[in-house]
């Protein structure tokens, strides 16, 4: 029997978890699940959903999506160096599966979600009206990887939903209804467990 660094100190160590091993994969989980609204000049816009998706920077603000070569979006993505993120809350999670697995070669994800484009502030690719965060992105680099090509990109302007906003002016993104993506299923964000830097803040102190 051994010992573990536990918030008190070393701590008696009574028991090992049983772990299975396995090969090298993504389970990195939960992700969000984003849709990706793209598109050339004067064609119908498309939407890409897209798991593999995160924050890369701080300053500038900067974001990666990772994209099959073979996807129909990609080379409007590649060829307009643009495309807007827009999150997904529980309102947008059928149009999310949709737009994950049918191709914009195919149907127009618009209509057949019934969906709005809305006008960007920075790029010429309009956003998703329904989603209550839309962030404009310009391409600064695409990485090739192997099964996927990563974009990264800055990001131009934020758009939110004003529904969200409470009377202070401030916007509410946990009552949105955000969903995450975790090994093949969409959840809801639910209960709040802490907030950052909560573990080291004194008692009766607020931030």
């Amino acid at each position: 029997m051994g010992k573990v660094a536990g918030k008190k100190g070393l701590v008696e160590e009574k028991a090992l978890q049983k772990k299975a091993h396995w090969r090298g994969g993504n389970m990195l989980y939960p992700v969000p699940a984003v849709m990706v609204s793209c598109g050339l000049p004067g064609e119908k816009p498309n939407i890409i959903t897209v798991a593999w998706a995160g924050t890369v920077c701080s300053d500038p603000a900067m974001l990666s999506i990772s994209v099959r070569k073979e996807r129909y979006s990609y080379k409007l993505i590649r060829d307009t160096g643009e495309f807007v993120v827009n999150l997904v809350n529980r309102q947008l999670v059928f149009a999310t599966d949709y737009c994950g697995v049918k191709s914009g070669r195919d149907v127009d994800k618009f209509q057949e979600m019934n969906l709005t484009p809305q006008p960007s502030q920075h790029v010429k690719v309009p956003g998703i009206a329904e989603s209550p965060v839309n962030l404009e992105c310009r391409v600064e680099q695409v990485i090739a990887l192997g099964s996927h090509d990563m974009f990264l990109a800055k990001i131009l302007g934020v758009t939110v939903d004003e529904a969200y906003m409470d009377e202070k002016g401030k916007f509410c993104l946990h009552n949105t209804g955000l969903t995450a993506y975790s090994h093949g299923a969409y959840f809801e964000l639910g209960k709040q467990l802490g907030t950052f830097g909560y573990s080291v803040k004194k008692a009766g102190k607020t931030s």
